[in-house]
Protein backbone atom coordinates (compact mmCIF):
# COMPACT_ATOMS: atom_id res chain seq x y z
CA UNK A 1 0.00 0.00 0.00
CA UNK A 2 1.62 3.44 -0.65
CA UNK A 3 2.20 5.87 1.86
CA UNK A 4 -0.12 8.55 0.84
CA UNK A 5 -3.19 5.99 1.16
CA UNK A 6 -1.96 4.90 4.86
CA UNK A 7 -1.37 8.67 5.75
CA UNK A 8 -4.85 9.57 4.59
CA UNK A 9 -6.44 6.35 6.64
CA UNK A 10 -4.70 7.13 10.19
CA UNK A 11 -5.64 10.52 9.51
CA UNK A 12 -9.28 9.53 8.97
CA UNK A 13 -8.97 7.25 12.00
CA UNK A 14 -7.77 10.15 14.11
CA UNK A 15 -10.63 12.20 13.47
CA UNK A 16 -13.03 9.68 15.18
CA UNK A 17 -10.55 8.40 17.69
CA UNK A 18 -10.94 12.22 19.23
CA UNK A 19 -14.46 11.32 19.94
CA UNK A 20 -14.07 7.81 21.83
CA UNK A 21 -14.67 7.77 25.71
CA UNK A 22 -12.43 7.37 28.16
CA UNK A 23 -14.26 4.08 29.25
CA UNK A 24 -13.35 2.82 25.91
CA UNK A 25 -10.42 3.81 25.78
CA UNK A 26 -9.64 2.04 29.06
CA UNK A 27 -11.01 -1.32 28.30
CA UNK A 28 -8.91 -1.30 25.17
CA UNK A 29 -5.64 -0.77 26.82
CA UNK A 30 -6.79 -3.61 29.51
CA UNK A 31 -7.22 -6.05 26.64
CA UNK A 32 -3.86 -4.81 24.98
CA UNK A 33 -2.28 -5.60 28.41
CA UNK A 34 -4.14 -9.27 28.49
CA UNK A 35 -3.12 -9.64 24.90
CA UNK A 36 0.46 -9.22 25.58
CA UNK A 37 0.67 -11.68 28.38
CA UNK A 38 -1.36 -13.92 26.45
CA UNK A 39 0.70 -14.02 23.57
CA UNK A 40 4.13 -13.99 25.73
CA UNK A 41 5.63 -16.61 24.10
CA UNK A 42 5.61 -15.55 20.38
CA UNK A 43 6.97 -12.46 21.51
CA UNK A 44 9.90 -13.85 22.66
CA UNK A 45 10.24 -15.98 20.08
CA UNK A 46 10.17 -12.96 17.62
CA UNK A 47 12.49 -10.93 19.80
CA UNK A 48 15.41 -13.80 20.33
CA UNK A 49 14.73 -14.13 15.62
CA UNK A 50 15.61 -10.51 16.15
CA UNK A 51 18.43 -10.46 18.40
CA UNK A 52 20.21 -13.56 16.66
CA UNK A 53 19.82 -11.49 13.72
CA UNK A 54 21.46 -8.61 15.00
CA UNK A 55 24.40 -10.53 17.42
CA UNK A 56 25.52 -12.10 13.42
CA UNK A 57 25.18 -8.46 11.68
CA UNK A 58 28.19 -6.79 14.69
CA UNK A 59 25.20 -5.09 16.84
CA UNK A 60 27.11 -2.76 19.69
CA UNK A 61 26.33 -4.07 23.14
CA UNK A 62 24.21 -1.14 24.30
CA UNK A 63 21.55 -1.95 21.19
CA UNK A 64 21.19 -5.40 22.24
CA UNK A 65 20.50 -4.36 25.38
CA UNK A 66 17.93 -2.35 24.12
CA UNK A 67 16.89 -4.54 21.82
CA UNK A 68 16.22 -7.39 24.58
CA UNK A 69 12.44 -8.08 25.03
CA UNK A 70 12.07 -11.05 27.60
CA UNK A 71 9.75 -12.01 29.68
CA UNK A 72 10.41 -9.51 32.24
CA UNK A 73 10.76 -6.58 30.21
CA UNK A 74 6.92 -7.61 28.28
CA UNK A 75 6.08 -7.83 32.84
CA UNK A 76 7.50 -4.10 32.92
CA UNK A 77 5.51 -2.42 29.93
CA UNK A 78 2.64 -4.35 30.76
CA UNK A 79 2.21 -2.45 34.50
CA UNK A 80 2.96 0.28 32.42
CA UNK A 81 -0.24 -0.57 30.99
CA UNK A 82 -2.03 -0.89 33.93
CA UNK A 83 -0.58 2.43 34.82
CA UNK A 84 -1.83 4.31 32.20
CA UNK A 85 -5.53 2.91 32.64
CA UNK A 86 -5.45 4.54 36.13
CA UNK A 87 -4.29 8.52 35.19
CA UNK A 88 -6.88 10.89 33.92
CA UNK A 89 -7.95 11.25 30.48
CA UNK A 90 -6.24 14.33 29.42
CA UNK A 91 -8.58 15.03 26.57
CA UNK A 92 -11.73 17.48 26.89
CA UNK A 93 -10.40 19.32 30.40
CA UNK A 94 -11.25 22.50 30.94
CA UNK A 95 -8.22 25.06 30.86
CA UNK A 96 -9.88 28.78 31.17
CA UNK A 97 -13.46 29.58 30.90
CA UNK A 98 -14.86 33.09 30.55
CA UNK A 99 -18.25 34.67 30.47
CA UNK A 100 -17.57 37.22 27.11
CA UNK A 101 -21.13 38.40 27.69
CA UNK A 102 -24.28 37.62 29.17
CA UNK A 103 -24.85 34.29 27.42
CA UNK A 104 -22.04 33.94 25.59
CA UNK A 105 -18.90 32.05 26.92
CA UNK A 106 -15.40 31.05 26.00
CA UNK A 107 -13.84 27.72 26.71
CA UNK A 108 -10.46 26.65 26.14
CA UNK A 109 -10.17 22.80 26.39
CA UNK A 110 -7.98 20.02 25.84
CA UNK A 111 -7.91 18.00 22.80
CA UNK A 112 -5.35 15.59 20.36
CA UNK A 113 -3.06 16.96 18.53
CA UNK A 114 -4.31 14.13 16.01
CA UNK A 115 -1.67 12.10 13.88
CA UNK A 116 1.50 11.78 15.27
CA UNK A 117 4.21 9.85 14.01
CA UNK A 118 7.76 8.53 15.79
CA UNK A 119 10.79 7.43 14.76
CA UNK A 120 12.19 5.59 17.24
CA UNK A 121 15.27 3.43 18.15
CA UNK A 122 15.76 -0.28 18.46
CA UNK A 123 13.26 -0.46 22.20
CA UNK A 124 10.32 -2.73 21.73
CA UNK A 125 8.93 -1.92 24.99
CA UNK A 126 9.05 1.71 23.21
CA UNK A 127 6.65 0.30 20.97
CA UNK A 128 4.34 -0.44 23.42
CA UNK A 129 4.60 3.14 25.87
CA UNK A 130 4.09 4.91 22.41
CA UNK A 131 1.18 3.24 20.66
CA UNK A 132 -0.90 3.12 24.46
CA UNK A 133 -0.22 6.64 25.09
CA UNK A 134 -1.32 7.41 21.66
CA UNK A 135 -4.53 5.56 22.54
CA UNK A 136 -5.44 6.93 25.72
CA UNK A 137 -4.93 10.57 24.66
CA UNK A 138 -6.63 10.13 21.71
CA UNK A 139 -4.13 10.41 18.89
CA UNK A 140 -3.63 7.75 15.57
CA UNK A 141 -0.06 6.75 15.52
CA UNK A 142 2.23 6.17 12.40
CA UNK A 143 5.53 4.21 14.10
CA UNK A 144 8.79 3.96 12.39
CA UNK A 145 11.24 0.87 14.81
CA UNK A 146 14.70 0.29 14.19
CA UNK A 147 14.69 -2.44 11.57
CA UNK A 148 17.26 -4.77 14.12
CA UNK A 149 13.29 -5.20 15.83
CA UNK A 150 11.48 -5.78 13.07
CA UNK A 151 9.99 -8.89 14.42
CA UNK A 152 9.32 -8.01 17.45
CA UNK A 153 7.94 -5.10 16.46
CA UNK A 154 5.77 -6.59 13.77
CA UNK A 155 4.04 -9.40 16.19
CA UNK A 156 3.89 -6.13 19.02
CA UNK A 157 1.61 -4.28 16.74
CA UNK A 158 -0.31 -6.94 15.55
CA UNK A 159 -1.31 -7.70 19.00
CA UNK A 160 -2.21 -4.09 19.83
CA UNK A 161 -3.80 -3.23 16.71
CA UNK A 162 -6.24 -6.50 17.19
CA UNK A 163 -7.36 -5.92 20.56
CA UNK A 164 -8.50 -2.20 20.06
CA UNK A 165 -9.74 -2.73 16.99
CA UNK A 166 -11.65 -5.69 18.66
CA UNK A 167 -12.76 -3.27 21.85
CA UNK A 168 -13.96 -1.19 18.83
CA UNK A 169 -11.45 1.97 18.46
CA UNK A 170 -11.29 2.80 14.54
CA UNK A 171 -9.12 1.00 12.65
CA UNK A 172 -5.87 2.13 10.95
CA UNK A 173 -5.00 3.91 14.25
CA UNK A 174 -2.18 2.54 14.15
CA UNK A 175 -0.11 1.57 11.61
CA UNK A 176 3.77 -0.01 11.54
CA UNK A 177 6.22 1.24 8.90
CA UNK A 178 9.52 -0.97 8.39
CA UNK A 179 11.06 0.89 5.39
CA UNK A 180 13.52 4.04 5.41
CA UNK A 181 11.78 5.04 2.23
CA UNK A 182 8.50 5.08 4.22
CA UNK A 183 9.92 7.73 6.39
CA UNK A 184 11.15 9.80 3.83
CA UNK A 185 7.60 9.69 2.54
CA UNK A 186 6.38 10.47 5.77
CA UNK A 187 8.09 13.20 6.49
CA UNK A 188 6.22 14.89 2.94
CA UNK A 189 2.96 14.33 4.68
CA UNK A 190 1.78 17.66 6.47
CA UNK A 191 -2.00 17.30 4.83
CA UNK A 192 -2.07 14.10 7.19
CA UNK A 193 0.65 14.36 10.19
CA UNK A 194 0.52 16.78 12.71
CA UNK A 195 3.16 16.30 14.80
CA UNK A 196 6.91 14.26 14.34
CA UNK A 197 8.72 12.99 17.25
CA UNK A 198 12.07 11.33 16.15
CA UNK A 199 14.14 9.58 18.75
CA UNK A 200 17.97 9.42 18.22
CA UNK A 201 21.26 11.06 17.84
CA UNK A 202 21.14 15.30 16.95
CA UNK A 203 22.19 14.57 13.84
CA UNK A 204 19.08 12.22 13.45
CA UNK A 205 17.15 14.89 14.87
CA UNK A 206 18.42 17.95 12.57
CA UNK A 207 17.84 15.65 9.45
CA UNK A 208 14.20 15.26 10.18
CA UNK A 209 13.55 18.95 11.25
CA UNK A 210 15.58 20.14 8.01
CA UNK A 211 13.89 17.71 5.86
CA UNK A 212 10.26 18.09 7.12
CA UNK A 213 7.60 21.17 6.79
CA UNK A 214 5.88 18.83 9.76
CA UNK A 215 6.22 20.45 13.24
CA UNK A 216 9.22 18.23 15.26
CA UNK A 217 9.39 17.46 18.49
CA UNK A 218 12.49 16.67 18.98
CA UNK A 219 14.36 13.98 21.34
CA UNK A 220 17.96 14.46 21.15
CA UNK A 221 21.47 13.21 22.97
CA UNK A 222 21.27 12.30 26.57
CA UNK A 223 24.50 13.99 27.64
CA UNK A 224 23.80 13.78 31.49
CA UNK A 225 25.45 15.26 34.13
CA UNK A 226 26.20 15.05 37.97
CA UNK A 227 28.04 18.01 39.52
CA UNK A 228 29.26 16.85 43.18
CA UNK A 229 29.83 20.00 44.95
CA UNK A 230 31.98 20.68 47.89
CA UNK A 231 29.30 20.84 50.56
CA UNK A 232 28.43 17.30 49.94
CA UNK A 233 27.49 13.94 51.63
CA UNK A 234 30.26 11.96 50.05
CA UNK A 235 28.68 8.15 50.73
CA UNK A 236 24.97 9.61 49.12
CA UNK A 237 27.31 11.38 46.22
CA UNK A 238 28.98 7.83 45.82
CA UNK A 239 25.76 5.86 45.53
CA UNK A 240 23.98 8.52 43.47
CA UNK A 241 26.83 8.59 41.03
CA UNK A 242 27.00 4.96 41.05
CA UNK A 243 23.41 4.74 39.89
CA UNK A 244 22.85 7.83 37.09
CA UNK A 245 25.74 5.94 35.06
CA UNK A 246 25.23 2.29 36.33
CA UNK A 247 22.01 1.11 37.09
CA UNK A 248 21.09 1.39 33.32
CA UNK A 249 23.85 2.47 30.84
CA UNK A 250 22.19 1.98 27.47
CA UNK A 251 19.85 4.60 28.00
CA UNK A 252 19.17 8.48 27.33
CA UNK A 253 19.13 9.38 31.18
CA UNK A 254 22.48 7.84 32.03
CA UNK A 255 25.27 10.30 33.47
CA UNK A 256 27.73 10.22 30.63
CA UNK A 257 29.68 13.32 32.45
CA UNK A 258 30.28 13.82 36.29
CA UNK A 259 31.93 17.42 37.39
CA UNK A 260 33.28 17.92 40.64
CA UNK A 261 34.14 20.66 42.91
CA UNK A 262 37.85 21.03 43.18
CA UNK A 263 37.32 21.75 46.99
CA UNK A 264 35.48 17.71 47.03
CA UNK A 265 38.06 16.21 44.46
CA UNK A 266 40.71 14.89 46.62
CA UNK A 267 38.04 13.44 49.06
CA UNK A 268 35.02 12.46 46.16
CA UNK A 269 37.27 11.15 43.19
CA UNK A 270 39.05 7.92 44.87
CA UNK A 271 36.19 6.88 46.33
CA UNK A 272 34.10 7.18 42.99
CA UNK A 273 36.46 6.17 41.01
CA UNK A 274 36.93 2.55 42.80
CA UNK A 275 33.26 2.30 42.92
CA UNK A 276 32.86 2.49 39.35
CA UNK A 277 35.97 0.33 38.78
CA UNK A 278 33.89 -2.28 40.06
CA UNK A 279 31.11 -1.63 38.13
CA UNK A 280 33.43 -2.35 35.09
CA UNK A 281 32.82 1.69 33.95
CA UNK A 282 36.27 3.31 32.26
CA UNK A 283 37.29 6.47 33.23
CA UNK A 284 38.31 9.54 30.69
CA UNK A 285 38.94 12.50 32.68
CA UNK A 286 40.59 16.55 32.86
CA UNK A 287 44.22 16.69 34.06
CA UNK A 288 42.71 17.97 37.25
CA UNK A 289 40.98 14.66 37.82
CA UNK A 290 44.53 12.52 36.84
CA UNK A 291 45.75 14.20 39.66
CA UNK A 292 44.18 12.60 41.80
CA UNK A 293 43.22 9.29 39.89
CA UNK A 294 44.66 7.31 37.26
CA UNK A 295 42.81 7.48 33.91
CA UNK A 296 43.20 8.44 30.31
CA UNK A 297 43.11 11.41 29.44
CA UNK A 298 39.29 13.48 28.54
CA UNK A 299 39.13 15.04 25.33
CA UNK A 300 37.25 17.90 23.97
CA UNK A 301 34.97 15.21 21.83
CA UNK A 302 34.22 13.49 25.42
CA UNK A 303 32.49 16.18 27.35
CA UNK A 304 30.20 16.25 24.05
CA UNK A 305 29.56 12.34 23.69
CA UNK A 306 26.51 10.33 24.69
CA UNK A 307 28.13 6.87 25.62
CA UNK A 308 25.63 4.54 26.55
CA UNK A 309 28.25 2.36 27.57
CA UNK A 310 30.69 1.70 30.74
CA UNK A 311 32.30 4.93 30.23
CA UNK A 312 32.37 8.26 32.02
CA UNK A 313 34.06 11.59 31.36
CA UNK A 314 35.14 13.20 34.53
CA UNK A 315 36.07 17.27 34.82
CA UNK A 316 37.23 19.43 37.80
CA UNK A 317 35.71 22.60 38.43
CA UNK A 318 36.58 25.78 40.57
CA UNK A 319 33.11 26.82 41.29
CA UNK A 320 29.38 26.13 40.76
CA UNK A 321 29.02 28.73 38.20
CA UNK A 322 31.68 26.96 35.93
CA UNK A 323 30.04 23.94 36.53
CA UNK A 324 26.40 25.57 35.44
CA UNK A 325 28.77 26.76 32.73
CA UNK A 326 30.01 23.31 31.67
CA UNK A 327 26.48 21.96 31.42
CA UNK A 328 25.02 24.52 29.09
CA UNK A 329 27.53 24.62 26.79
CA UNK A 330 28.06 20.88 26.33
CA UNK A 331 24.96 19.77 27.39
CA UNK A 332 21.98 18.61 25.61
CA UNK A 333 19.34 19.87 27.49
CA UNK A 334 18.25 16.62 28.96
CA UNK A 335 18.95 15.70 32.34
CA UNK A 336 21.34 17.08 35.27
CA UNK A 337 21.89 16.90 38.48
CA UNK A 338 23.18 18.61 41.43
CA UNK A 339 24.89 16.58 44.87
CA UNK A 340 25.24 18.66 47.76
CA UNK A 341 24.20 19.93 51.19
CA UNK A 342 23.92 23.61 49.99
CA UNK A 343 20.03 24.80 49.37
CA UNK A 344 21.25 27.84 48.52
CA UNK A 345 24.00 25.98 45.79
CA UNK A 346 21.06 23.80 44.83
CA UNK A 347 18.61 26.50 43.91
CA UNK A 348 20.91 28.57 42.22
CA UNK A 349 21.94 25.05 40.10
CA UNK A 350 18.25 24.61 39.50
CA UNK A 351 17.62 28.02 38.33
CA UNK A 352 20.07 28.47 35.76
CA UNK A 353 20.90 24.79 34.15
CA UNK A 354 19.16 24.70 31.22
CA UNK A 355 17.53 21.42 30.94
CA UNK A 356 14.54 19.92 30.79
CA UNK A 357 15.22 18.13 33.99
CA UNK A 358 17.00 19.43 36.62
CA UNK A 359 17.49 17.54 40.03
CA UNK A 360 18.90 17.84 43.52
CA UNK A 361 20.15 15.10 45.27
CA UNK A 362 19.30 12.42 43.23
CA UNK A 363 19.99 9.94 40.30
CA UNK A 364 19.63 11.21 37.30
CA UNK A 365 17.74 7.73 36.34
CA UNK A 366 14.60 9.49 38.04
CA UNK A 367 14.32 11.55 34.14
CA UNK A 368 11.52 8.98 32.92
CA UNK A 369 7.73 9.11 32.55
CA UNK A 370 6.46 6.19 34.41
CA UNK A 371 8.70 7.36 37.21
CA UNK A 372 6.86 10.48 36.99
CA UNK A 373 3.78 9.29 37.21
CA UNK A 374 3.03 9.13 33.50
CA UNK A 375 2.29 5.91 32.66
CA UNK A 376 5.33 5.83 30.19
CA UNK A 377 6.31 8.32 27.79
CA UNK A 378 6.72 8.48 24.05
CA UNK A 379 10.21 10.74 24.38
CA UNK A 380 12.21 12.84 26.63
CA UNK A 381 11.78 16.27 24.62
CA UNK A 382 14.58 18.83 24.79
CA UNK A 383 12.91 21.53 22.68
CA UNK A 384 11.34 24.44 24.54
CA UNK A 385 7.82 24.66 22.95
CA UNK A 386 4.54 22.53 23.68
CA UNK A 387 6.00 20.02 25.82
CA UNK A 388 9.70 19.45 27.44
CA UNK A 389 11.16 16.44 29.74
CA UNK A 390 9.14 13.55 29.50
CA UNK A 391 6.59 13.46 27.29
CA UNK A 392 3.68 11.47 28.88
CA UNK A 393 -0.13 11.98 28.09
CA UNK A 394 -0.49 15.63 28.34
CA UNK A 395 2.30 16.41 25.98
CA UNK A 396 0.32 14.56 23.51
CA UNK A 397 -2.62 17.17 23.71
CA UNK A 398 -3.53 20.67 23.03
CA UNK A 399 -6.27 22.77 23.06
CA UNK A 400 -8.67 24.34 21.20
CA UNK A 401 -11.08 27.52 22.12
CA UNK A 402 -14.79 26.93 22.28
CA UNK A 403 -17.57 29.49 22.06
CA UNK A 404 -21.05 28.56 22.86
CA UNK A 405 -23.30 31.98 21.63
CA UNK A 406 -26.89 32.56 21.70
CA UNK A 407 -27.03 34.28 18.48
CA UNK A 408 -24.86 36.79 19.39
CA UNK A 409 -22.99 38.76 16.12
CA UNK A 410 -19.33 41.22 16.52
CA UNK A 411 -21.48 43.85 14.62
CA UNK A 412 -23.33 44.17 17.74
CA UNK A 413 -20.17 45.08 19.84
CA UNK A 414 -18.94 47.18 16.93
CA UNK A 415 -21.27 49.74 17.53
CA UNK A 416 -21.04 49.39 21.08
CA UNK A 417 -24.65 48.07 21.29
CA UNK A 418 -23.18 45.33 23.64
CA UNK A 419 -20.16 45.20 25.53
CA UNK A 420 -17.87 42.58 26.31
CA UNK A 421 -17.68 41.55 30.45
CA UNK A 422 -14.88 39.40 30.34
CA UNK A 423 -16.06 37.56 33.77
CA UNK A 424 -14.37 34.20 34.87
CA UNK A 425 -16.52 31.61 35.24
CA UNK A 426 -15.93 28.82 37.72
CA UNK A 427 -17.34 26.17 34.86
CA UNK A 428 -16.24 23.26 32.89
CA UNK A 429 -17.31 22.82 29.15
CA UNK A 430 -20.26 21.22 28.87
CA UNK A 431 -19.86 17.43 27.38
Amino acid sequence: MEMKTIARQVKEASIRLAAIETDLKNEALALIARSLLERLDEIVEANEKDLKRSEKEDLPVPLLKRLKFDQEAIAEVVDGVYSLIGLEDPVGKTLLATELDEGLELYKTTCPIGVVGVIFESRPDALVQISTLGLKSGNAILLKGGSEAMETNRILAEVITEATVEIGIPEHWLKLLETRAEVGEMLKMDEYIDLIIPRGSNEFVRYIMDNSRIPVLGHADGICHCYVDDHVDLEMAVKIVVDSKTQYVAVCNALETLLVHAGAAERFLPRIGEALAEKGVTICGCPRTQEFISVDAATEEDWRTEYLDNKLSIRVVDNLDEAIQHINYYGSGHTDSIITNSKGNAARFMSLVDAGNVFWNCSTRFSDGFRYGFGAEVGISTNKIHARGPVGLDGLVIYKYNILGNGQSVAEYADKTKTFKHKPLEKEFPK
